[in-house]
């Protein structure tokens, strides 16, 4: 459908096509622009929507078949006066729930407010298949992997580097969203960081599946072009790399950030000193500026000239760049303007690449609108900690400071302090593990294996046993089904032995399920191991604190300057 209309584009605001129908109750969208008195009989019709955004199929619409009865009445008995429509609502509720998208911060930053989105959008998206369909938006925590490609070719990717690039996974941060959507961080992965690379299947042209397989100690960028990878063998990586379960993949190259940046207007950012970098082409002086454009990508690619030259203090120019571009998504001058809104939307699903589970319009749009919730004030950009490799040209993970950080995402402990309301569910959950705590030998616990692990339970149950004194154990087997999270199922008067176990498993507030009834004196708790479980006498909880010196930036700090 051409949302213009039959007046051409140019000729009128997109946005005005949309009128509220007293009859109905609903916005719904006038295709003939030029008719725009209260008593014309011009036909409106409320577009169709299902759960994927698409028209419906099989029916005809319901504005439709009355409208057909309108016009059966105008004939018998002549025009049917209209009473006039209500005021029409403000700009901002106009415009599109949509901003999924802008190399993915969108997420955040666009989605503030609208109705209705226009379903030839759809066809702008680019979708690729990676064996996961998931659905558009989850009840709990949310990763969403965001890559930005080296792609040479394509229109406005042409003159950058090497014009042979397949597309390498150049930019990539790991957005995660907190279950009860209070907090984010965004977790940035060195490019040239040295790891490994699982097999992965890609799905062909031609509807076939391509294995490919993997290689140990590479540079993280080559899990995307090289060997004909995909965004999926990315996706698997980072899964490996950190432990946590991706949801959704969203790819740009380097015209996306050209446009984007002038979408929106520009965008704000701050030098600490003067540069002028020729290989990126940026040429700017100490203090701050609005960019936009190829001085936008100019940026985000600039590393030769700032801080000591490599990819990490490229990844801190971009971090700048991507909180900028969230805060003016959140201002008002920028979702006031529904043409501007509408550019945006045009320019933002035709910049995207994304996994089919958020194809279309709809989908991108309550994933946006839900994990719009967040307040930038909690959202925490930081990188993988890593250290220098002897090549002097890759990095290696920094095992001792990444595990515990990559523990803290997986159990939604926010890099940020989070308002006192915000807090307090967490807190409530917190204080099971206040109190006091029984004998060892006086715990008595069942241990089940939800973990995937074999054998977990029964080096578990050896532990507890010989390690801790807590006797009265005894394994499960298996659980019915794996979890992702270890939990602790006991009764309010097996408080005290609750919390002596969570203690000596380092277990958090959250694997705490306090049942309602008081159990009989020798009943059994029962302590399912998870995904979480990394073995006997490992703690599960993550640190409460992320390790000293993690490079990172809130995402409302304003003062931030590149040096």
């Amino acid at each position: 459908m051409d949302a213009q209309g039959p007046g051409g584009a140019g000729e009128f605001d997109p946005a005005d096509q949309w009128v509220f129908d007293p009859n109905t109750g609903n916005y719904e969208l006038r295709l003939n622009p030029a008719e725009t008195s209260a008593d014309d009989t011009t036909e409106l019709r409320r577009v169709p929507r299902s759960s994927s955004g698409d028209g419906a199929a099989g029916s005809e619409p319901r504005g439709r078949r009355r409208a057909a009865k309108r016009e059966e009445k105008e004939e018998a008995t002549g025009p049917v006066s209209r009473r006039k429509p209500k005021p029409k609502k403000s700009k901002a509720k106009k415009a599109l729930y949509w901003g999924s998208g802008t190399l993915a911060f969108l997420l955040v930053g666009g989605s503030a407010a609208a109705y209705f989105v226009y379903q030839h959008l759809n066809s702008n998206i680019s979708k690729v298949d990676v064996g996961e369909n998931n659905a558009a938006v989850s009840d709990g925590p949310m990763n969403i992997l965001l890559i930005g490609t080296d792609r040479r070719d394509g229109k406005g990717n042409e003159g950058y580097g090497d014009a042979g690039s397949v597309g390498h996974a150049d930019t990539t941060l790991l957005f995660h969203v907190s279950e009860d959507r209070s907090n984010a961080t965004v977790l940035s992965i060195p490019r040239d960081m040295i790891t490994d690379i699982p097999d992965c299947r890609t799905k062909q042209e031609d509807g076939s599946f391509k294995s490919i397989p993997g290689e140990s100690e590479v540079r993280f960028n080559t899990s995307l072009g090289q060997e004909g990878r995909d965004p999926g063998c990315t996706w698997q990586t980072v899964e490996k790399l950190t432990g946590l379960e991706i949801d959704h993949f969203m790819m740009a190259d380097f015209n996306a950030v050209k446009e984007m940046s002038s979408a929106v207007g520009g965008v704000e950012v701050c030098l600490a000193k003067d540069v002028n970098d020729p290989k990126s082409h940026l040429n700017l002086k100490k203090g701050r500026h609005t960019i936009e454009g190829e001085e936008a990508l100019a940026f985000v690619r600039t590393r030769h000239t700032v801080g000591f030259g490599g990819d990490l203090d490229r990844i801190k120019l971009q971090q700048q760049f991507l909180s900028s571009l969230m805060r003016k998504m959140k201002s008002s001058g920028t979702l006031s303007s529904p043409g501007k809104l509408w550019g945006l939307a045009q320019t933002a699903t035709k910049a995207l690449t994304v996994d089919t589970g958020i194809g279309t319009v709809s989908k991108l749009a309550s994933l946006g609108k839900n994990l719009s919730k967040v307040d930038l004030k909690n959202v925490t950009f930081a990188t993988v900690p890593v250290v220098d490799n002897t090549d002097g040209a890759t990095v290696l993970l920094d095992k001792t400071k990444a595990e515990p950080l990559f523990a803290m995402v997986r159990q939604d402990v926010s890099l940020t302090e989070v308002k006192e309301k915000e807090k307090a569910a967490k807190d409530k959950q917190a204080a099971l593990l206040k109190g006091p705590k029984a004998d060892p030998a006086d715990v008595r616990v069942k241990v089940l294996n939800g973990s995937g692990q074999f054998g977990a339970a029964q080096e578990t149950v050896d532990w507890m046993q010989n390690t801790e004194g807590m006797l009265r154990t005894s394994n499960g087997g298996n659980a019915p089904s794996e979890l992702k999270k270890t939990t602790l199922e006991y009764a309010p008067n097996q408080a005290d032995q609750a919390r002596r176990l969570a203690d000596s498993m380092g277990l958090p507030a959250s694997a705490m399920k306090q049942g309602t009834k008081d159990a009989e004196p020798m009943a059994e708790m029962t302590l399912t191991l998870g995904a979480d479980f990394k073995g006997a006498g490992t703690p599960i909880s993550a640190p409460s604190k992320a390790p000293k010196d993690i490079q990172r930036v809130g995402a409302d700090d304003k003062n931030v300057c590149a040096k």
